[in-house]
C-alpha cells in the first residue's frame, strides 16, 4: 500500500513591507535601538536571509520602517481624511482618528524620544512639515486667511502631541470613552473659531 504524502502549505514570500512593518513595531517598543535583524526574523518566522533578500543592512531597514511610517500614518490618513466632504468634518476625523490611533500604539512617543537618531530626526521632519502643512490646508478651507490657517495649523497639531504625549506618560490625566468626544469637539471648537 503507497503511502500518501502530504505537502505543508508553502509560507507566503515576505515583503519589505513586512519587514517595515516588524521594524515599526519593535521601534514602538525600543526605539531604534530594537530594530535587531534576528529578533525581527524570529517574530516573522523567517530566517535572516529573507531580511538579506530586501535590504543591504540595518540601516536600509530603518530608512524603510520610517517611509513607511510617513506612509501609513501620514499619508494613508489624509487621504481618508479628504473622502469626507465638509470641511468641520475633515478637521474633527482627522484629530479623532490620530488621538485613537496614537493612544493604542506607542510609535509616535518613542520616535520622538529617539530624535537624536538623524534618520529619525530627519523623517519627523519630514511628516511634521507635511502634517502641519495639511492641517493649515484644513483651516484655509474652513475660511481662515492662510498666515492664520498656518498658525492654527501649528496650535492644533501641538494640541496633538501634547495630547499623545501625554497619554502615554500620565493617562490618568486625559480623558477617554465619550469624555474623549467631548474633549475633542471643544478643543477642535475652539480651533475653529475665528
Amino acid at each position: 500500500m503507497a503511502q500518501r504524502q502530504t505537502k505543508t502549505p508553502a509560507k507566503a514570500r515576505l515583503s519589505a513591507d513586512d519587514w517595515a512593518d516588524a521594524a515599526l513595531t519593535a521601534i514602538g517598543e525600543g526605539g531604534t535601538a530594537a530594530v535587531a535583524v534576528e529578533p525581527l526574523a524570529v517574530r516573522l518566522g523567517t530566517t535572516k536571509g529573507s531580511f538579506y533578500w530586501h535590504f543591504s543592512g540595518r540601516d536600509a531597514l530603518i530608512e524603510a520602517a520610517l517611509d513607511r511610517w510617513a506612509e501609513l500614518h501620514t499619508e494613508r490618513m489624509i487621504s481618508e481624511v479628504e473622502a469626507e466632504p465638509d470641511p468641520r468634518g475633515r478637521v474633527r476625523l482627522l484629530f479623532a482618528a490620530a488621538i485613537t490611533s496614537a493612544a493604542s500604539d506607542r510609535l509616535e512617543v518613542s520616535l520622538l524620544a529617539t530624535a537624536q537618531d538623524p534618520r529619525v530626526a530627519a523623517a519627523l521632519r519630514r511628516v511634521t512639515e507635511r502634517r502641519v502643512a495639511y492641517v493649515g490646508e484644513l483651516f484655509a478651507g474652513l475660511g481662515f486667511p492662510a498666515a492664520e490657517a498656518a498658525r492654527r495649523g501649528l496650535l492644533a497639531y501641538s494640541v496633538y502631541l501634547g495630547h499623545v504625549q501625554l497619554g502615554h506618560a500620565v493617562p490618568s490625566v486625559v480623558p477617554n470613552g465619550d469624555e474623549l468626544g467631548t474633549y475633542l469637539d471643544e478643543a477642535l471648537d475652539a480651533l475653529m473659531t475665528p
